[in-house]
């Protein structure tokens, strides 16, 4: 019974936190559909502490399901390449830390109302390999982040091996996107072009990985 109670109130208090940060993110209009623009204007905003809000609105965007890229691109254009890159590094493991805990913590009832994706053969894959399986879903793209952090979360993965393989595998992925958003005040330069090919280059590499390393894994997985 007392074991009831303690589930009770853990999952009680749990909805009250993500309630409380939604409330957050919609009274500071953190998820009205800005573009990259509107962001750095926003941030800007908080002078000095731009880069502490900057960072907490990565951590807080998994549960708006916002497009972490284009806040990725956001950090380049306000941060320029490298300053935005450990920034945005930073911000997306808090995030990616965040909805590990929100799965591991809230379940796979609650989680399965926040996804909508299908992440039964992603969880059974974790559980072979754990750390690849979540190394080279980082450094694609075409994978929804925020969706993946929430599979390792109800998976059986260690945390430490789940955020250092995020950390490795987002490496490319951030560096272009802070590339791009730091090229983008520049349209029509040298360096603008050359940010369009990484990218390019970045999703044709990571097509490349997605058909021949992981397909076979999640369309074979039995149901």
């Amino acid at each position: 019974m007392n074991n009831k109670k303690s589930s009770i109130v853990k999952f009680a208090a749990s909805v009250s936190i993500v309630l409380m940060l939604l409330y957050a993110l919609n009274k500071f209009n953190v998820i009205k559909g800005f573009g990259p623009e509107e962001i750095k204007n926003y941030v800007d905003s908080f002078g000095p502490l731009a880069p502490v809000v900057f960072i907490i609105l990565f951590t807080l965007v998994p549960l708006t399901f916002f497009p972490d890229s284009i806040l990725a691109i956001a950090g380049g254009l306000i941060f320029g390449i490298y300053k935005g890159f450990l920034l945005i590094m930073v911000g997306a493991l808090c995030g990616a830390t965040l909805s590990f805990c929100i799965a591991r913590f809230l379940g796979k009832g609650v989680i399965a109302k926040l996804v909508k994706h299908d992440i039964s053969k992603f969880e059974r894959q974790l559980e072979k390999n754990a750390f690849l399986i979540i190394l080279l879903l980082r450094f694609i793209p075409l994978f929804p982040f925020d969706v993946i952090s929430y599979g390792a979360g109800l998976s059986k993965i260690k945390f430490k091996n789940f955020i250092a393989a995020t950390m490795v595998g987002t490496i490319p992925g951030i560096f272009a996107y802070a590339n791009l958003g730091a090229q983008s005040a520049h349209v029509g330069s040298r360096g603008f072009y050359i940010s369009i090919v990484i990218i390019v280059a970045l999703f044709a590499v990571a097509a490349f990985v997605k058909n021949n390393f992981l397909s076979g894994r999640f369309e074979s997985t039995p149901e």
